[in-house]
């Protein structure tokens, strides 16, 4: 799977990404230099991150679907 940001996602980012070296590195980016920066950390840090989400979503729900039986059990009659 390839990871890719949605076109109402991208402009938002690029814009955060100038906004932070303007603000926190006193530095003007072109929209070319901005957009290069964003394609790679979203290729270099997109996955690690994803597939770390992916693990904390898998752990979440295995221990919810592990519990289940002892949050929601009801005993039957006799």
């Amino acid at each position: 799977m390839r990871i890719t940001l949605d076109d109402e996602r991208r402009p938002l980012l690029l814009r955060a990404v100038k906004a932070f070296y303007r603000d926190e590195l006193d530095e003007d980016l072109s929209d070319f230099r901005a957009e290069k920066l964003l394609d790679f950390f979203v290729a270099t840090l997109g996955p690690p991150v994803y597939n770390q989400a992916i693990r904390d979503a898998h752990r979440f729900m295995t221990e919810k679907l592990a519990d289940l039986e002892g949050d929601f059990w009801e005993p039957e009659p006799e």
